[in-house]
């Protein structure tokens, strides 16, 4: 299997609730298109510091993580982030790595918008047993 990687949007979650709100104009809402490493042995959605800085994303906490490497480096945790990959959409936090380091799509968001990875063809799908609404898994 080779990498994976999707095109998604990601959304200031606060601009989006101002914009809803009619206190700032939907032109004004901060987001960006990007294409993104899909990565099944990572948890969170991951982001970097230019990212972070583009949309604004509020730093609302810090945690530990470690890398691929084994080492051990302190993030910030920003939210709310929307995430939007086709008809799915995803609403949480997101860990900031240090610099332009690559952005990570891990599991939960993953689960939360019933996606699947297609090793076969490399690629990030949605889940064609539910093709038009998430299915979420409980038990």
């Amino acid at each position: 299997m080779g990498l994976v990687y999707a095109d998604i949007e990601l959304i200031n979650g606060f601009d989006e609730e101002l914009a809803y709100k009619h206190i700032i104009g939907e032109d004004e809402v901060k987001r960006i298109s990007i294409n993104i490493l899909v990565d099944s042995g990572a948890l969170m959605l991951s982001i970097n510091e230019n990212i972070q800085e583009y949309l604004q994303l509020r730093v609302v906490e810090k945690k530990n993580a470690i890398t691929a490497t084994g080492q051990i480096i302190s993030c910030n945790v920003v939210s709310p982030i929307i995430m939007r990959f086709k008809n799915r959409r995803f609403t949480g936090s997101a860990i900031v790595l240090p610099g332009d380091n690559e952005p990570l799509l891990g599991v939960i968001p993953l689960e939360e918008m019933d996606l699947i990875i297609d090793p076969a063809r490399n690629e990030l799908l949605i889940n064609p047993e539910y093709p038009d609404v998430v299915h979420l898994k409980l038990k």
